[in-house]
């Protein structure tokens, strides 16, 4: 096998991590996994003495190889079922037998949620740094729903690996034939497992990821901590932090209530269901559709976002991101909304991952145009 490169970034600190985890679950949309399970591996692995290279794609020779990786199944799932710790490993270690070369770097298939940590995690494990992109700029449910697949590049080899120590490699036709099988298989391994796929060489990450989405989730992160460390309002820091981002500059609030109805279900490998929020003292109503993640949120029936734009919700007094499948009667929220990267809003990838993708009524209006900002 090839040797990898010797390469440098920014290390880490456990601090950094933590204010990646809480930027990662806002990107999520509700979706990704709750981070909580991975910053544990991650925190554990640094008490050990152990670092992680973040590292700009640019920074990468043009022939270095990168394999993105997440979990795949519904986060309902993922948050009893816990991960051996093996999975990562060893699915990098079949694709580099598969292609004949060490990987030199790992990133994110998905910035959002748990998946936003997993290439920190398998970092860790292997010994290579973390690149800063990633395929989409918060989570989707269904794997196509990623720009390397919007932009011509292959899903196959795909690697998954479960707790067991079971390992299932798919070559597939087409992306999306990939997805179906990908998740046919997730849910005969028991409803999640880790993923390894799109892998490709540093030229073609550097033509199509999303760059600087942790740096991204970091600084949204870091922000929230610090403005609550100084008394400040957490949520007027948020949207500062995502006005100066690179992707995600149309931000604000677009309900503030009470979760008073809540349906939730596994279907299929997926969570789906509905959040319903009234806002205190009555009369206005936001519904919040989703599948693992929030695609749509309609306010007293009329829709205020849509899918690929971000919605999160967020509990109301500390700004911190409540994934889908940690929402509970009761809970006192915000719901909030954020641009998505422009890279999504194109008409190509529109048809991938926009409403119609989903079954909503469309055609796709912008969170700024639907809330006038």
């Amino acid at each position: 096998m090839n040797a990898s490169p010797k390469l440098k970034g920014k290390t880490l600190t456990l601090e950094d991590v933590a204010d990646l985890a809480r930027g990662c679950a806002f990107l999520g949309s509700g979706g990704g996994g709750d981070p909580h399970t991975a910053f544990m591996e991650i925190e554990a692995a640094l008490a050990d003495g152990d670092v992680v290279e973040l590292i700009d794609v640019a920074s990468l020779p043009d022939d270095a190889f990168l394999a993105p990786c997440g979990w795949i199944g519904a986060p309902t799932i993922s948050a009893e079922k816990l991960p051996s710790g093996r999975e990562a490993l060893q699915g990098l270690r079949r694709l580099e037998a598969i292609s004949g070369r060490r990987v030199d770097a790992v990133l994110p298939v998905e910035v959002g949620g748990s998946n936003g940590l997993a290439a920190l995690v398998l970092a860790l494990r292997a010994g290579v740094p973390v690149v800063d992109c990633d395929g989409m700029g918060r989570a989707f449910p269904e794997s196509q729903m990623v720009i390397f697949n919007i932009r011509g590049q292959k899903a196959c080899p795909a690697i998954l690996t479960d707790d067991k120590g079971n390992c299932v490699v798919l070559e597939t036709v087409d992306n999306v034939s990939e997805e179906r099988l990908a998740r046919s298989v997730a849910v005969t391994l028991g409803g999640s497992c880790h993923l390894i796929e799109y892998s490709a060489f540093a030229h073609e990450m550097k033509a199509n990821a999303l760059r600087g989405t942790i740096s991204d989730a970091l600084a949204i992160g870091r922000s929230i901590r610090i403005a609550r460390e100084a008394g400040r309002d957490p949520f007027e820091a948020l949207f500062q932090a995502l006005k100066s981002s690179r992707q995600f500059d149309k931000a604000g609030v677009l309900f503030d209530g009470k979760i008073v109805d809540l349906k939730r279900e596994t279907r299929n490998g997926f969570s789906v269901g509905r959040a319903v929020i009234d806002a205190f003292g009555g009369g206005d109503r936001m519904e919040v559709e989703f599948k693992n993640e929030n695609l749509i949120a309609r306010l007293n029936g009329e829709v205020r976002a849509l899918v690929p734009d971000i919605i999160s919700i967020l509990d109301r007094e500390t700004a911190e991101t409540i994934v889908t499948e940690c929402l509970k009667y009761g809970q006192r929220v915000k719901v909030v909304g954020a641009s998505a990267p422009q890279a999504l809003c194109s008409p190509q990838s529109l048809a991938v991952l926009g409403p119609d993708a989903f079954g909503l009524p469309g055609p796709y209006r912008s969170i700024a145009e639907l809330n006038g900002w």
